[in-house]
């Protein structure tokens, strides 16, 4: 009996491996969520980017829904949806900036220049267009980590009580709006 059970074991150890590698194709890497939906922004202490005396937590940003969306001036992906964002912006849709900077490691410590970094930022700001009423600086990528990101762009959607609804990685636009963006802000209203 048992060596019945031991020879059927690779065909079971094949089915199973099958079913994985099949999920795994026609899965949408585009929906990879984080583990704190439906959790509350996680608590932090983090410098604005252009006013290192301004620090925001997560407590600044109760009583509004908002999108804090993750972005870099190092990624071709989070400027090229500056334009869409700030369009989102004109309608009312409030949007922060969480400034994932991929240059400064904290290994290494003092090569970082911040004034050339801000400096880089406006400039990018002015020529693709500004979507964020601020952007929150998480050198260190605290907030980033405890958010699960990834990469960038990355945004979340979160509702006045500071619970994360949304989470989309990759670029927002009219069609990633309109599906999943769009149904889920109604439903709050």
């Amino acid at each position: 009996m048992n060596r019945k059970i031991l020879g059927f074991l690779p065909f079971l150890i094949f089915v199973l491996l099958c079913v994985f590698l099949y999920q795994g194709l026609f899965g949408n890497p585009r929906e990879l969520q984080t583990g704190r939906l439906g959790q509350t922004m996680p608590s932090f202490n983090l410098p604005d980017l252009m006013d290192e005396n301004k620090r925001w937590t997560e407590k600044d940003l109760l009583g509004e829904v908002y999108l804090m969306n993750v972005w870099g001036t190092w990624c071709p992906t989070c400027i090229a949806e500056l334009g869409y964002l700030t369009k989102l912006r004109e309608q009312g849709v409030k949007i922060v900036g969480l400034y994932y900077e991929q240059a400064y490691d904290p290994d290494f410590g003092d090569h970082f220049d911040m004034n050339a970094l801000r400096k880089e930022v406006d400039t990018m700001l002015s020529r693709a267009g500004n979507p964020y009423q601020f952007n929150i600086l998480d050198l260190e990528r605290s907030l980033a980590l405890d958010l699960g990101v990834s990469g960038a762009p990355e945004t979340f959607l979160v509702d006045k009580k500071g619970t994360i609804l949304l989470h989309h990685t990759g670029d927002i636009n009219q069609r990633v709006w309109r599906s999943k963006f769009l149904p889920a802000l109604e439903e709050l209203q």
